[in-house]
């Protein structure tokens, strides 16, 4: 009787450790399988979704960023531009599209910091609802006239708009993007009335610019440098506030007669919200490294593009005080989209 007790009390013993086992194996389970697909990422084609139509400056900036970080992560990284809405409709398709890191967005200022503060609404929230992945690239504003206009500086040009107000145009890829913001900035600073004219896109705005069809764009220096240089496009000055090297003897806006001034772009890499941090730290990674080996990046450098890295929290502050910033300007000048 005493042997078949303690055979009894051992069989029980071995069945909770097994049970415990199991329970533990369980327990492991979720994270292991969180893990795997970081652990052989990429193991498809990766989707960089650029907000706006080709042609502009940021398309410029994401298909060479797609080419390059292709290379590096041994995987095709298609670009697909999705224009429209001041970039609303690219952003509520990342925000919402699968946590895997395999749709990508090339984030500008205009969707993560302009717009929030400009409508009301919104289908994503520009802190809550993306993971940062890097900062990538900033750009110079050109201000550029089609040749018809009877002004080849900035100093004529606000004499003419004062003596014209409100008839000279502006175009914009949209309403609420950065370019906007610089006219409006220039309109304020320089005590002028322009009238806007968004389009859908950089593409369509200069395509209207070079018919003559609109008179005055801030328009990224990528999308307008060969026009400039064709004799095609009038080149103004450029929007920072220091001349900008691959155009030297182009003035800067603020030494033209508006002292002060300055306005710039840029954009970065982002992922819906809640992607692996493996696959983040591996994105950024590469990012990193394409910036600083990448034989192709001074072709960019010399279209007006500084190009900069960040980790992903410095990306993520650097979101945060740019929302608030431009909070400030679009408050002041009582812009809204609602």
């Amino acid at each position: 009787m005493l042997a078949l007790a303690r055979t009894l009390y051992c069989l029980r013993h071995l069945s909770l450790r097994g049970a415990a086992a199991l329970f533990a194996a369980a327990a492991l389970a979720p994270a292991a399988s969180a893990a795997q697909p970081a652990a052989d990422y990429p193991n498809k084609p990766i989707r960089l979704v650029i907000p706006f139509p080709p042609g502009g400056g940021n398309d410029i900036v994401g298909r060479v960023l797609a080419e390059r970080l292709g290379e590096r992560l041994g995987q095709q990284v298609v670009t697909d531009n999705r224009g429209g809405a001041s970039t609303i409709i690219a952003a509520d398709l990342v925000a919402h599209a699968a946590k895997d890191g395999y749709t990508l967005m090339l984030g500008p200022n205009t969707t993560l910091a302009v717009i929030p503060n400009l409508k009301s609404g919104l289908p994503y929230d520009p802190l809550k609802d993306f993971d940062p992945v890097s900062l990538f690239a900033r750009s110079t504003y050109l201000l550029v006239a089609h040749p018809s206009m009877p002004f080849g500086t900035v100093k004529e040009l606000i004499a003419q708009a004062r003596a014209r107000p409100g008839q000279i145009n502006f175009a914009s890829p949209g309403a609420g993007t950065s370019n906007h913001l610089a006219g409006e900035m220039f309109k304020q600073m320089a005590g002028i009335n322009l009238t806007h004219v968004p389009y859908k896109g950089t593409g369509p705005a200069v395509s209207d610019l070079l018919g003559g069809h609109v008179q005055l764009m801030f328009a990224a220096m990528a999308s307008v440098r060969a026009h400039v240089a064709a004799g095609k496009l009038r080149g103004l000055g450029v929007s920072t506030a220091q001349r900008n090297p691959s155009l030297p003897d182009m003035p800067t806006i603020a030494e033209s007669g508006v002292p002060g001034y300055h306005s710039n772009s840029w954009s970065g890499v982002i992922l819906p919200r809640g992607t692996p941090q493996a696959i983040i730290n591996r994105l950024n990674a590469e990012i990193v490294g394409l910036v600083r080996d990448s034989d192709a990046l001074p072709r960019l450098s010399a279209q007006g593009f500084d190009l900069q890295t960040s980790t992903p929290r410095e990306f993520s502050q650097y979101i945060s005080s740019e929302l608030a910033r431009y909070g400030k300007v679009i408050k002041a000048a009582g812009i809204r989209l609602d």
